[in-house]
């Protein structure tokens, strides 16, 4: 190849290792704001074992991190024309690669299990809220916060609590129909219509179910995870194609 055109050849893996650089870092903060779980839902599907999200987030933060410094070396790499750093670089760059692919697939895959319907996440409120082992008490947390932040009941309505067996029927019997997060506060944060709230007035009781919510954070995770990840990936499989190209025009 021609002195120029292979110049040319480096300046673009140049400039395709300086915007993977940038894509990992990005992959790496955001990751983090996945595993970090700031709308605190982790319990919905950390219960039954099944967050593979927030463990595709954690190997996310590696592989971004890794991609970021791996493409610098590469850099380094393709200004000094060095068949032996090259090589090196190829040989990472692909072993980050399978790893990222792992993450994003097992993010993707397991968001459909989650939030494909709200069977599995209404399950699991019947069967844990108001459980007294600890990961009842996670779960009556989780979703306390959840009825009270988004006014909303029970999965996909209030009447989930009364068509269903669950453990908080089991606790209190006919006392109320569904827990008290579900019913409508004043300002003070008290209990707007405790007696309107037990007998189900749709003016003291929150109306709508929290799947919509819960299912729209789960993708975003998701999304920020998998698709994100992917995106990236398309970027290093090019970086690297270009790069073994390179590689193969040194002496």
């Amino acid at each position: 190849m021609a002195a120029g055109a292979l110049t040319c050849l480096m300046f673009t893996l140049v400039g395709l290792n300086a915007l993977a650089a940038a894509a990992g870092l990005a992959l790496f903060a955001v990751a983090i704001w996945v595993a970090v779980d700031g709308y605190k839902l982790y319990p919905i599907s950390g219960v039954s074992g099944k967050d593979d999200i927030f463990a595709a987030a954690w190997i996310a933060i590696f592989t971004g991190f890794a991609f970021f410094l791996t493409c610098l070396y590469g850099i380094f790499a393709a200004l000094k024309r060095s068949r032996t750093a090259l090589l090196l670089y190829l040989v990472l760059m692909f072993i980050i690669f399978l790893f990222e692919c792992a993450s994003a697939i097992t993010a993707a895959t397991n968001r459909d299990y989650l939030v494909g319907h709200s069977g599995f996440v209404k399950k699991q409120m019947l069967q844990y809220y108001g459980d007294s082992s600890p990961q009842g008490k996670q779960i009556t947390y989780t979703w306390n916060n959840v009825m009270q932040q988004v006014e909303c009941c029970g999965a996909d309505s209030p009447q989930d609590w009364i068509i269903y067996n669950s453990t908080l029927k089991q606790i209190n019997g006919l006392q109320y129909n569904w827990p008290l997060s579900c019913c409508k506060r004043l300002s003070t944060f008290e209990v707007e219509d405790p007696a309107g709230c037990i007998v189900g007035k749709n003016t003291a009781v929150f109306n709508k179910g929290c799947f919509p919510y819960i299912e729209s954070v789960l993708s975003r995770y998701t999304w920020a995870v998998s698709w994100y990840g992917f995106s990236v990936l398309m970027l290093v499989f090019l970086t690297l194609l270009i790069a073994m190209i390179y590689y193969m025009q040194l002496e």
